[in-house]
């Protein structure tokens, strides 16, 4: 992984490509301690696991290990940083958060290479400034791209979390069902969102 002079994060098939704030990079293991930072505020956790902040064994015993079993640079599949860019006077130079992208039910045995999940998560300080819309846009467009089988986008939240079902809606997801959605880590009771991709 490797960033060009135009600033665009690369893997070997996949780039996405910098806008005029944001810039991304696939993350791997050496990320720890970013992944840490952003877990240590009970408001970005409240939606996630009821607000309780991550340790660092938390992350790498569980986090990076669940990273690396859906992580492949040739597919784009993985946790994109996002950095605002530096001539972007508001935040200039700074990271905000991540964007997920992995097959659809991905831990649970079924995993979906014609429908992605999407997800997000972005520092307290960077929330209003529609990053989450902009990055997770740009990620997934980058992927669909490079995987022409992908068929559908889809996300979940928990049914409270209007924030991320916003994000969800402007990018044209369309409510599907509530349901218990299964995971190693835990059943949670979530909305399913998803969008059918023009052939």
């Amino acid at each position: 992984m490797s960033k060009d002079d135009s600033g665009q994060a690369q893997g070997d098939k996949v780039t996405v490509p910098s806008s005029a704030r944001l810039s991304y990079r696939l993350m791997d293991n050496n990320d720890a301690d970013l992944l840490f930072e952003l877990d240590q505020d009970e408001a970005v956790m409240r939606y996630i696991n009821g607000g309780n902040i991550s340790s660092m064994q938390d992350i790498r015993e569980r986090m990076l290990p669940r990273m690396n079993s859906y992580r492949d640079p040739a597919t784009g599949f993985g946790l994109w940083q996002v950095k605002t860019r530096a001539d972007y006077a508001p935040l200039p130079n700074r990271y905000i958060g991540w964007v997920l992208i992995r097959p659809m039910d991905f831990f649970v045995g079924t995993a979906k290479k014609d429908n992605v999940e999407l997800g997000w998560r972005f520092f307290q300080s960077s929330w209003g400034y529609g990053f989450a819309t902009e990055a997770a846009r740009a990620v997934a467009e980058a992927v669909t791209a490079a995987n022409p089988a992908i068929l559908y986008w889809s996300a979940i939240a928990m049914p409270d979390n209007k924030a991320s079902t916003r994000v969800m809606e402007k990018l044209g997801l369309s409510y599907v069902k509530q349901g218990l959605h299964q995971d190693p880590l835990g059943d949670v009771e979530v909305v399913y969102y998803r969008k059918k991709l023009a052939p």
